[in-house]
This record gives structure tokens, sequence and C-alpha cells, in this order.
């Protein structure tokens, strides 16, 4: 048992096996279980998983501060709604996927599910490395801060929301060129095996819900770049990074359901969104100046939501035209 007492990454190899048994208890809950049918996911539905597990995400904050102390559990917190937050974004462009492939109600949620896994594998990677190098060369936590103050600077200024064609998407281009696609959808599987037409060979081919699924991935990815620096000039603690991460991102699909009709409510978050990225990178930068150790977890949380509810209130009130001009369906 003396096993489960040593350090991975900082932590007992207890805690993170322990995280992880939670969260493959709830994969396979999800799929195995609540979702084994394939069905629409109505709002009523969505928005009681998104409830569950954005209430989970707030109660992992108790056993931080049980194992790890009250700074931690402000950290985690801190990280938790950043990244939450930021998987707002994440919504907006699964919208523009499924709409893209044109793949079936019924069928988005077996993607988003799969899209999670492969999400938890790569952000993992992408922390290990993040932890690598910030314990070995510290200063690269400047170069985060940085770059997160310029990429939410440059948001501010680009003002409204860019317009993506994916048809002319290069990595789009290169799957169809270098893949067997079919032209229609096989139910809700991601590959099917079906007669060449020229050589009459039976062969694999990939439908549309294996492009989709490819190009969330990769997206992800993308996004990642700007949220997982975030969390480390957060804290520098693998475990709270990675635990936040993951569980702001398992409620997605269900966020993502919630809120993907009403998207056009929230067109003016991505501006509290900029805000967040430059307070969070200049947090690093403020703390040396005032000769802190470290920026306050405390203030660090109450400035964030105070921008997120700020964002948020905004948004709702620039939009409260449209929403009433808006014909019921």
């Amino acid at each position: 048992m003396d096993i489960l007492l040593t350090l991975f990454l900082g932590q007992p190899l207890w805690m993170w096996l322990t995280f992880l048994a939670l969260v493959i208890g709830l994969l396979v809950l999800d799929l195995g279980v609540l979702h084994r049918d394939d069905h629409v996911i109505g709002v009523a539905e969505s928005l009681r998983t998104s409830a569950f597990y954005i209430t989970l995400g707030v109660a992992f904050s108790g056993f931080v501060w049980w194992q790890m102390g009250t700074e931690p559990a402000a950290q985690y917190l801190t990280a938790f709604v950043v990244e939450k937050t930021l998987a707002l974004d994440n919504i907006f462009v699964i919208a523009l996927i499924f709409g893209f492939f044109a793949i079936p109600a019924a069928y988005q949620h077996r993607v988003l599910f799969w899209g999670i896994l492969g999400v938890i594998v790569l952000r993992g990677i992408m922390i290990g490395i993040g932890a690598t190098l910030v314990e070995q060369y510290h200063w690269i936590l400047y170069i985060f801060a940085a770059f997160l103050i310029f990429t939410g600077i440059k948001m501010l200024r680009s003002g409204e929301e860019e317009e993506h064609d994916l048809a002319t998407n290069p990595l789009v281009r290169f799957l169809k060129r270098r893949m067997r696609v079919t032209d229609e959808i096989h139910g809700h599987d991601f590959v099917v095996r079906k007669t060449d037409p020229v050589s009459g060979k039976t062969l694999r081919y990939a439908t549309p819900l294996l492009l989709a699924l490819i190009v969330i991935e990769l997206a992800d990815v993308v996004f990642a770049v700007d949220s997982v620096p975030a969390v480390f000039t957060i804290t520098t603690d693998p475990y709270i990074v990675y635990t936040s991460n993951i569980f702001a991102i398992l409620g997605l699909r269900a966020l993502y359901f919630a809120l993907s009709a009403i998207l056009r409510r929230f067109a003016y978050l991505k501006y509290a969104l900029s805000v967040l990225l430059v307070f969070i990178g200049s947090k690093i930068f403020v703390a040396d100046l005032m000769g802190w150790e470290k920026f306050p977890p405390v203030w660090s949380l109450g400035i964030t939501f105070a921008i997120l509810t700020a964002g948020v209130g905004y948004s709702l009130w620039k939009t409260r035209k449209d929403e009433a001009q808006t014909p019921p369906a």
C-alpha cells in the first residue's frame, strides 16, 4: 500500500487514482447508462446534467481543501471558473462544426462523448509538458502571462466574431483528400464498410461523424493553447491544473446542448473573456510590483467572478431586444 503514498507530479498517487476513478465512473454512467440509446437531448435534460457537473466540479474543491488547504482550494475554484468560461468559446465552434457536417442532433452527444475522452488524454499530455517546463524554467510563466495579455488585447481589438468557413479549412480539405469519406450518415457509426465502386472491394469508409470528431479534437488543442497557460498563471500545481481542466470539460457536452439554441444571447461575452485573459496574465507582474509572493487567491477568485458576472449581465442586456423580437418556436 505504500505505493499509493508515492508522490506523482507533486501529489500522492492515491489522489490521482481517486480522481481518475471518478472520471471513468462518470463517463461509464454517461454513455453506458444514461445515453445508451441515441436520442435528441432536450434543454431541460441538458440543464440538469450541466448543473450536476458544475455542482460536482465545485464540490471537488472541498476535497482539495481537505487534502491541500484553503489556498489551493481557492486556486482550484478560480481555475475551474476560468476554464469553464473559456470553454464557452468551444461551444460556438462545436455548433459550427456540427452544422457544417450536418450531424443529426441524436448523434451529437456520441461525438462529443468521444471528443471529451480524447481531450482528457490530450490535456493530460499538454499539462504534463507544461508542468515540466515550469519546474525546470520558472521564467516561462512570464512568457505564458505575456501571451495571455497579448491574446486578450487582440480579442478586444478584433471586434465582432470572425466568420469561419470550414469548406475552405485546410484541415478539412486534407482529411477529405486522405480518407475515404461517405456522403451520408450511417447511424452513430464513425467507420463503415462499403463496396468501392471502382475496384469492387469492400473497404472501410469514414463517416461525417468521424470527420467532425477529428476537427473537434484539433479545435480543442487550439483552445488549450490559451486555457492551459491561463491555469498555470493561477497555480503551478499539476493536480489542480489538471483536475480543474477536466471538471470544466466534463460538463461541456451538457452545456453545449443547453446553450446552443441561445448562443446569440452571449454575443458580448467575448469582451469579458478578453478582459479576463488580460487580468490573469497581469497577475504575476502585479505581484512582482507589489512585492507579493503571489497574487492573493481569494482576490483572484473575486475579480474573476466580477468580470464574468459583468460580461454575462451586459450580454443579456444588450441582446434583450433581439430576444423579444424572436418569434416563439
